[in-house]
């Protein structure tokens, strides 16, 4: 337990560094985490047929993502931010195709879709950083995701009796999720307020209902995210995805609901107070 807090403590650290820089600090460590959650994702549903080296279909996924973030790091070049998802994936059809039957169907669909996963969804971590009051509004991400966690533990522990996902996940309990939804509303109202206070201009009436509001619908993707990283790693019966953070297990096992969460935060922030 003093390993996970002190892990914890300088992940934080690093975290809150990362997100007051932002710019090419923030696009440095989001391409390296993508780089890691993807290794991580590759050798949980055993893409590699040779645990020595690096495979055809996941090479054309190490190309892939530094093709998209190369793209994501211009703004301009924004519209065509989708080529290099959709030619990583076709790199990996034809490595599929001409290596035949070298991979099976299995490998192929977990490459594209480990790709997707990790390096794509968590772009969305830098591509709310860098929109406009972004500085503020990224919060939301691990407010809806971690806040959202702890809330949904120890409201599990203390009222938890109807079980959420018994078969994937048998100690989280439907009150403990509610208890998850509650805990990120509100952690994001106050939030919403302590800015307003702070004279943040850009925080009107408006935002005191859209940050809960995001942070609450958030904290529903942040448990589904939760519950799905889990059945892959029964699936593949491992443990945890690696262990690179000492108490915690690997990128994908801390930011496997941020993952799904960041999205959201940033197309509701969008919607919600129309950037």
């Amino acid at each position: 337990m003093l390993t996970r807090v002190i892990s914890g403590f300088f992940l934080v650290v690093i975290l809150g560094i990362t997100m007051l820089f932002g710019g090419w600090v923030l696009f440095g460590a989001t391409l390296l985490i993508s780089m890691v959650g993807f290794n991580e994702l590759i050798r949980a549903t055993h893409v590699r047929p040779d645990e020595s080296k690096i495979c055809g279909v996941e090479l054309v996924g190490y190309i892939g993502i530094l093709a998209y973030y190369i793209v994501l790091a211009f703004p301009q070049a924004k519209p065509f931010l989708m080529a290099p998802v959709i030619l990583t994936i076709m790199g990996m059809m034809l490595v599929y195709v001409f290596a035949f039957p070298k991979y099976d169907a299995a490998q192929a669909m977990a490459a594209a879709f480990s790709f997707i996963y990790a390096p794509v969804l968590l772009s969305y971590i830098y591509q709310t950083r860098m929109m406009e009051n972004g500085i503020f509004i990224v919060w939301l991400v691990f407010i809806a995701s971690w806040i959202c966690d702890t809330s949904a533990y120890f409201v599990g522990v203390l009222l938890g009796k109807h079980k959420l996902a018994p078969v994937l996940s048998p100690k989280k309990s439907i009150e403990g999720a509610v208890g998850g939804v509650c805990g990120a509303a509100l952690v994001g109202f106050l939030y919403a307020l302590v800015l307003q206070k702070a004279g943040v201009t850009f925080v009107a009436g408006d935002v005191l209902k859209a940050f809960p509001l995001i942070a609450a619908v958030g904290s529903v993707l942040s448990q589904i995210g939760d519950l799905a990283a889990s059945g892959i790693k029964r699936n593949n019966d491992i443990k945890d995805y690696g262990k690179l953070i000492p108490g915690h297990g690997g990128i994908m096992d801390r930011f496997d609901s941020v993952i799904v969460t960041a999205p959201l935060i940033y197309y509701g922030a969008m919607l919600l107070l129309h950037l």
